[in-house]
């Protein structure tokens, strides 16, 4: 099977909450990435462009009552790479996991400026 995009972990933003995840948390992170992998056109409803930033999406995952975000942003065309993530409590996305969200994407880019 051909696989539309490439998802990686920046650093270790993603992978130290992942981590941190239940089983069941860790399962449907896992599904939902996948689903960004092969899918062309991933609903909004787990694939969305961030309004008013240029180029940061948010990933999200719910299961059960919880939901959970994970920022990201393409690299390359189809390459997609995981910054931070968080567990969403509110409708409004926190302030400083978007500022953070942002300055991951900055210093990605400017580590890949080639």
């Amino acid at each position: 099977m051909a696989y539309d995009r490439q998802v990686i972990a920046y650093k270790n933003y993603f992978l130290d909450f992942y981590e941190e995840q239940p089983d069941n948390v860790q399962a449907k992170i896992e599904w939902t990435l996948n689903l960004i992998r092969v899918t062309r056109q991933v609903p909004e409803k787990y694939f969305k462009h961030l309004e008013g930033t240029k180029g940061l999406y948010e990933i999200r995952v719910e299961v059960g009552s919880n939901i959970y975000r994970i920022f990201s942003f393409f690299d390359k065309g189809n390459l997609v790479v995981l910054g931070n993530a968080f567990q969403k409590k509110s409708q409004k996305t926190p302030k400083q996991e978007l500022e953070k969200a942002l300055k991951i994407m900055e210093e990605y880019q400017n580590e890949n400026k080639k």
